[in-house]
C-alpha cells in the first residue's frame, strides 16, 4: 500500500466531485516538476488524501493508473497549465470532520520526511506542491483524526480485483496436477458457468433477493470468493447464490451479506437511497441456509463485508 497527499486549493470541486485527479505533464515551460511526476506512480488501491483550504477535506482510493489525458474543464483556474497532463481516476469520500493538520503537526513531524514534504515544520502547506508521497506513518495519524479505518475505507477497486482472479486463473492454467477438462471447469466457474452453476442450481432456484426465478437474467455467484477457494470449493454448489446482476454486485463487493438463518446484513456504506432504488427497502430476510452454505456465509461476513 502507498499513501498520496494532493493540494487541491484550485481544483478540489472539480477532481473530488469528477472523481479524478489531473495535472499537466509538465511546467510551462517544458521542465520536469517531481510533483507531476508522481502521478505516474499511483496504482489502483493507493490512497489519497486531500488537502484544501488548510484542512484534510476527502480521502480517495485510486481506481487505476494514470493515463495521459488532456486538460479538463477548470475554467479560467487551469488557464496556465499544459492541455497534455495525467489523469488518474479516484474515489473519494468526503471527510464527515474535515482535519486541520497544523493542529496537530507535532505528531506529523515524526513521520514527515524532508524532501518534498507536504507541511512545512510549522504546519503549513507547502507551497508548490501538487501530488506527494507520504509515509505509512504520516498516513495513520491522518487517518485517526479522521476517525476512518483504513480497512473499512478501502473496499478494493475492481481494477485489483480482476488482476488478482486474472493472476489465480494464470496459475490455474499453468498447473500440470490436473487435466485439461478439470482445468476448463475451473476457469468457467470463475464466470459462474459450467459445472459450478449447474450444482449451484441444485441448491438455489431463484434470486433471494428479488425472488425472480428466470435462469437467463440469474448470475451463478461465489459466496467465498473464486480467487481464494480450493478447487473443490470452486466448483461446490453449495459456495454459491444465484443473484440478480444488481444483488450481485452488492454481495460480491461486500455491501451485504446473510447470516445463516437469512436475515440481511448491510454494511455502513451501502447508503439506504441505493438499497431503496434498488427495490430492497421491503427485504430483511430471505430465509434460512443450509448448513453445507453456512461455513461459505462464515467465511463471507469475516473477510468481505466493508
Amino acid at each position: 500500500m502507498r499513501y498520496w497527499w494532493v493540494n487541491q486549493n484550485q481544483t478540489y470541486r472539480h477532481e473530488t466531485e469528477g472523481g479524478f485527479l489531473w495535472s499537466p505533464q509538465r511546467n510551462r515551460g517544458g521542465a520536469r516538476n517531481p510533483f507531476y511526476d508522481t502521478m505516474e506512480q499511483v496504482r489502483a488501491g493507493h490512497l489519497i488524501f486531500s488537502f484544501c483550504d488548510t484542512k484534510i477535506q476527502a480521502v480517495g482510493v485510486a481506481q487505476g493508473a494514470a493515463q495521459a489525458a488532456v486538460k479538463p474543464n477548470f475554467g479560467s483556474v487551469g488557464d496556465q497549465w499544459d492541455n497534455e497532463g495525467w489523469l488518474v481516476p479516484v474515489e473519494f469520500t468526503q471527510a464527515a470532520t474535515p482535519v486541520q493538520p497544523k493542529s496537530f503537526i507535532a505528531e506529523l513531524t515524526p513521520h514527515m520526511g524532508v524532501k518534498y514534504a507536504p507541511l512545512q515544520s510549522n504546519g503549513n502547506g507547502n507551497q508548490g506542491v501538487y501530488l506527494t508521497e507520504i509515509s505509512a506513518g504520516f498516513a495513520a495519524v491522518l487517518l485517526a483524526k479522521l476517525g476512518i479505518s483504513a480497512p473499512t475505507l478501502i473496499n478494493p477497486p475492481e481494477p485489483v480485483i480482476l488482476a488478482e482472479d486474472d493472476a489465480a486463473e494464470d496459475s490455474l492454467r499453468g498447473r500440470v496436477d490436473i487435466g485439461e477438462t478439470h482445468k476448463q471447469q475451473l476457469t468457467l466457474s470463475r464466470r459462474g458457468q459450467g459445472v459450478f452453476r449447474a450444482n449451484v442450481r441444485l441448491n438455489e432456484n431463484h434470486c433471494r433477493l428479488t425472488g425472480i426465478s428466470d435462469p437467463r437474467f440469474l448470475v451463478a455467484s461465489h459466496i467465498k470468493p473464486w480467487r481464494d477457494s480450493t478447487d473443490a470449493e470452486k466448483l461446490d454448489g453449495s459456495n454459491g447464490l444465484l443473484l440478480s446482476p444488481h444483488a450481485d454486485r452488492l454481495f460480491d463487493r461486500g455491501f451485504i451479506s446473510f447470516d445463516d438463518d437469512g436475515m440481511v446484513l448491510r454494511s455502513s456504506q451501502l447508503s439506504d437511497a441505493v438499497w431503496t432504488a434498488w427495490g430492497f427497502s421491503a427485504v430483511t430476510n430471505v430465509g434460512t441456509f443450509k448448513p453445507s452454505q453456512a461455513q461459505y456465509l462464515a467465511y463471507h461476513r469475516a473477510k468481505m463485508v466493508l
